[in-house]
């Protein structure tokens, strides 16, 4: 076995990509299958915990026996020889000798501790370079689950069984993945791989879900129930914390609260700088579930709405009523303020918009956001009629994702156009003055702002993929990821380009991307002119308040000086200075 001692105090460093402490015990969930539950076995009880284990093999045997029996009488005796792989796995001696001492070492039940032991297995097979020994991790994962669901799991209903709520240790977290998270047992997550800037970091912000990525063989090295802390403002995940390691975080975590409870008094107040100017702060949304933490945040509306998680999430594309349910769901709960409605943004690192024969070359500059819809005009309309028969019901908008020309947005618009009169021929009632917007993510769409603007209601600069494909760098490639700047001078151009085109033509900008959160980048993005921010619901009131500490006048000078600079660091420094001076704070 690879787990760390787990009777002393031992902190890894990984990178911190959502902020918040979380003191909890550890569960441990690898690729492949679903962990079994996992509970502390006494000593008195280990005797008996093996013999499950023996019971578990031989019902696995059998059955094993029983399959490849009825293979070969159906297909022939080479088709049953699968089998026989299966079977051998089960009779190597090594690997039951390891699952018997886990037992004696862990003090935990039988199938969990065959678990850990298969996936230690299976991690060290999927990171060999032998193809035929990654196929053999098929097999591995086969018999193992068959051999979990064999163990009968009533036999210990009166033993300890952890609480419920824990931190979550996995190899990776795909958007899906976080996204059907349940906020009220996992209260943080911690990964092998990933990075800041992917989507599943960006999910996990928007959740509030105290987050660490990149801390290698954490897997196989952590024991399940072990007592940890996470600490995503560093990166640390402190295991077996000493007494005083934990009156410490306690200590802060307290902190932390008394900070939140003086931000929800400002629940009720507008996002006002010091010297009177108005930002509009709203909420980024996925779920109908966030609909409570949105509503106690003070967000002004809903400045992005993700559908693409409600569309895929399920094999069945939804139907069109069932898309009018939730976005009427969602919009009233607005009550009386705008919800904007990014149209299918499915791709790139997100969810595919649907099966693909084979995987693209590029993702990243493939079949994605607004491009995926005008190629499956049904599936758009369907999603436009929706939010158009919702926004009878209150403010609505509707944003084009992954826009880089006119061309776009005039065929965008005909459907939008094309759906307004068949529900106006057929009675239904919407909103004739729906707005209608386009996402600046391409340095195409902002260089060409002036012109865009003049087609639409409002831009909003989605900063996620503007910085990446400015830079060229791919965003959850680890490889290249202090090549991802926010305050790379090209960018910073790049969205002054678009206010000032969107002023022209007197509409707004708003900002959706991970920046509109930065507190550190704050004072840049007043700076430069932005009318509307959108973050995550649980990052609503400390925004809120850090704008509330600005200067707009001395944000504005500061922009300038920002704009004439040709170095990202430098930029980030200036920003960072103004913002450690109006609200240190909300900093640490």
């Amino acid at each position: 076995m690879h787990s760390l001692p787990s009777n002393q105090e031992i902190i890894l460093q990984g990178t911190p990509v959502s902020r918040g402490i979380v003191i909890a015990p550890a569960h441990v969930s690898a690729r492949g299958f679903s962990a079994p539950e996992v509970y502390h076995i006494p000593n008195a009880y280990i005797a008996k915990e093996k013999g499950r284990f023996e019971t578990a093999l031989e019902r696995t045997r059998k059955q094993l026996d029983s399959l490849q029996t009825q293979i070969e009488q159906i297909s022939g005796e080479e088709e049953g020889k699968i089998f026989e792989a299966h079977l051998m796995i089960l009779e190597d001696h090594k690997l039951l000798k390891r699952v018997s001492d886990a037992i004696d070492e862990r003090n935990q039940n039988a199938e969990y501790c065959f678990y850990a032991v298969m996936q230690t297995y299976l991690e060290a097979m999927r990171r060999i370079q032998d193809p035929y020994l990654r196929e053999r991790a098929a097999d591995i994962e086969d018999v193992s689950k068959r051999l979990l669901r064999n163990f009968n799991l009533g036999d210990h209903q009166d033993d300890e069984r952890p609480d419920q709520q824990h931190l979550l240790i996995a190899y990776d977290f795909s958007p899906s993945d976080t996204a059907s998270i349940d906020r009220e047992q996992v209260l943080g997550i911690v990964t092998e791989i990933g990075s800041p800037n992917s989507h599943t970091a960006i999910l996990a912000r928007s959740m509030g879900i105290p987050a660490i990525m990149g801390i290698d063989n954490v897997v196989m090295d952590v024991q399940a129930l072990t007592m940890s802390i996470l600490d995503g403002y560093s990166g640390k995940l402190i295991l077996n914390p000493s007494e005083n390691t934990l009156k410490e975080y306690q200590r802060h975590l307290k902190h932390r609260e008394e900070i939140g409870e003086k931000l929800k008094l400002l629940k009720e107040q507008e996002a006002i700088t010091l010297d009177g100017h108005k930002i509009t702060l709203s909420a980024n949304m996925e779920f109908d579930h966030e609909i409570p933490s949105f509503q106690d945040s003070g967000a002004k509306g809903v400045g992005l709405f993700r559908t693409e998680f409600f569309l895929l999430e399920n094999e069945e594309y939804p139907s069109e009523e069932e898309q009018t349910a939730l976005y009427t769901k969602i919009i009233e709960a607005a009550n009386g303020e705008q919800v904007i409605f990014r149209t299918l943004d499915a791709g790139g690192d997100k969810l595919p918009g649907e099966p693909l024969p084979e995987p693209e070359p590029n993702p990243f500059l493939g079949w994605r956001g607004i491009r995926f819809s005008l190629a499956r005009p049904a599936l758009f309309k369907a999603q436009i009629r929706a939010i158009l028969r919702a926004s009878a019901h209150g403010k609505a908008g509707i944003m084009f994702p992954l826009i880089s020309g006119l061309h776009e947005i005039h065929e965008a618009k005909a459907i939008v156009n094309a759906c307004m009169n068949e529900l106006h021929i057929a009675g239904v009632d919407f909103d004739l003055g729906i707005e209608i917007g386009a996402m600046i993510e391409v340095p195409s769409a902002a260089i060409m702002a002036n012109d865009i603007a003049a087609e639409v209601d409002f831009l909003s600069i989605g900063t996620n993929d503007l910085i990446q494909y400015t830079i060229a760098v791919d965003r959850v490639n680890h490889r290249v990821a202090d090549l991802y700047r926010s305050t790379h001078p090209a960018v910073l151009r790049l969205m002054k380009l678009t206010v000032d085109g969107a002023r022209q033509n007197q509409i707004w900008t708003g900002v959706c991307g991970e920046m509109a959160g930065d507190l550190n980048l704050l004072p840049l993005l007043v700076g430069i002119g932005v009318d509307e921010l959108s973050v995550g619901s649980m990052t609503v009131p400390i925004v809120k308040q850090a704008i509330r500490s600005l200067d707009a006048k001395e944000c504005r000078e500061l922009a300038r000086e920002a704009l004439a600079c040709p170095n990202s660091r430098e930029i980030y420094l200036l920003s960072r200075e103004m913002a450690w001076n109006a609200y240190s704070e909300l900093l640490n």
